[in-house]
């Protein structure tokens, strides 16, 4: 059964900037345990409230000899790095697996904790998506480490991959034509039903090595789910017709264009969605007890999920982690940067605000609030990015008003934020090149400055060519954009 708060564990936690590692941290250091958290980039964790109270490693757990500096005098490793929307994330999450599986068995590490899929149906031809996580579960459990493997279906919870899917599809289509897989039954489970029995493996004791199937207490087909989910989102009733001839392929490009959810990660979650994902067993209850009054059912775990959407209390966000080796250059900041050609817009303006006015439209850009220039001309770009397979313009943004570094707005990432002062934004539509936005707030005598530079580099001559036939176009928009950014301030 699940130890007394203040057991005092030394428990490493992977993932801890994606959307179970960032909730799990905090929740493991309430409980008394101490935490160290790997991530492949310090920064992204800087503002995070909790982080002051862990110790953040940099590491990539592809590297060997980082990873068991990283595990060294940990008694419980959280295993929640996968690498799903990247070319080739089979073979990158093998040998990450079995580098992390490795280097915990050579520091002594006595358990590892892995989040899993459903167990899948080889005589159904398993998904990659699912083959992929059975992969390291088995990789883990077989290292010589004591290992459990949680196995879930669907999540649900604000700002998860699938919550997000199932949000979007039902709210915004009223009729849908689906495919015959929304008839397959799905037993899905809350968030914070996940995190209790995560945070439970911290103190169990003994060695456990073996899987558990954990779902929420209701077995429902995804037509179901989306059928309940407007009834508890206040929606008219949903009409859902199901056809023969829409193979998972063409679901998930569907789904790329409807949700925010892009398409490189839509493929292998519509693609398990395909098979059923019911669980055969509740084991885990001889180890860990489940969460006072019982499991969340469904209808109560998308009423929490919305409330949170609404408050904007919205703890992470899928979109916020990063596959394993995901580009993060950073901005080159050499004014005579001689790593080749270096193409810059910038525009100045000058507004009759306050500072903190400023401050206060830079810092809610994107999302709901948009870009404060072409609507038309954002929009093109963000479906031009899905069309060559990017994640478009539709992720959104964790929370309305503040940012971290780290988290994503729309096709951009926060590189970095220094409240009041600096917002620098890495772009990761389909580029050939890297580019950033950077937006400054300045004192001035008449009330502030905002200074905006542009910067792209480009990859070969297909970057030249594409700076050189876009730059008038890119010129105006993001003039228009600094007139309206201090525009908008004065309003405010």
């Amino acid at each position: 059964m699940v130890g007394r708060a203040g057991s005092g564990r030394r428990v490493l936690v992977t993932g801890a900037t994606g959307y179970i590692g960032g909730r799990l941290a905090p929740r493991l250091i309430e409980a008394g345990h101490r935490v160290r958290c790997l991530t492949r980039s310090a920064v992204r964790l800087r503002d995070v409230p909790w982080a002051a109270q862990a110790e953040i490693v940099e590491a990539d757990v592809l590297d060997h000899a980082a990873t068991r500096r990283a595990l060294r005098g940990i008694e419980v490793a959280y295993y929640l790095v996968h690498s799903l929307g990247s070319p080739g994330f089979e073979d990158t999450d093998r040998r990450a697996a079995q580098t992390f599986a490795d280097a915990a068995r050579q520091e002594g590490v006595r358990r590892i904790v892995y989040l899993g899929g459903p167990a899948p149906d080889r005589a159904d031809g398993a998904s990659a998506h699912l083959r992929s996580r059975d992969e390291v579960a088995r990789i883990l459990t077989t290292s010589g480490v004591p290992t459990v493997t949680l196995r879930a279906a669907v999540i649900i919870g604000s700002g998860s991959a699938s919550f997000e899917m199932l949000r979007h599809l039902t709210e915004r289509l009223p009729v849908m034509v689906t495919p015959r897989w929304v008839g397959n039954r799905i037993q899905p489970i809350a968030v914070r039903d996940v995190l209790h029995y995560l945070v439970g493996w911290a103190s169990v004791p003994g060695d456990v090595n073996r899987s558990f199937d954990i779902g929420g207490p209701d077995v429902l087909t995804y037509r179901e789910m989306m059928s309940r989910y407007a009834r508890v989102a206040g929606l008219n009733r949903r009409v859902v017709v199901p056809v023969r001839t829409l193979s998972p392929w063409l679901s998930s490009l569907w789904v790329g264009l409807v949700t925010p959810v892009p398409g490189a990660i839509a493929t292998p979650l519509v693609e398990s969605l395909v098979h059923e994902a019911v669980c055969h067993e509740h084991d885990i209850v001889k180890y860990v007890t489940d969460p006072t009054g019982g499991l969340k059912p469904f209808d109560e775990a998308v009423r929490l999920a919305l409330l949170r959407i609404r408050d904007a209390e919205v703890e992470t966000h899928w979109s916020t982690a990063s596959w394993t080796r995901a580009p993060a250059e950073p901005l080159p900041t050499d004014p005579d940067w001689s790593g080749g050609d270096l193409y810059v817009d910038e525009h100045t303006e000058r507004v009759k605000a306050p500072p903190s006015a400023l401050w206060e439209v830079v810092s809610g850009i994107g999302g709901d609030n948009g870009w404060y220039s072409s609507d038309l001309a954002w929009t093109a770009r963000g479906l031009l990015d899905q069309a060559f397979g990017g994640i478009g313009l539709r992720r959104g943004r964790r929370d309305p008003a503040a940012l971290r570094a780290g988290e994503t707005v729309d096709f951009w990432r926060v590189e970095e934020v220094e409240p009041g002062r600096l917002l620098r934004l890495r772009a990761e539509m389909r580029l050939p090149g890297r580019a950033w936005l950077e937006m400054r707030v300045c004192d001035d005598p008449r009330g502030s400055r905002y200074e905006q530079r542009s910067v792209f580099v480009p990859r070969g001559l297909a970057g030249h060519l594409y700076w050189r036939t876009t730059a008038p176009l890119h010129s105006l928009v993001f003039a228009d954009m600094a007139r309206n950014i201090a525009r908008a301030a004065e309003r405010v």
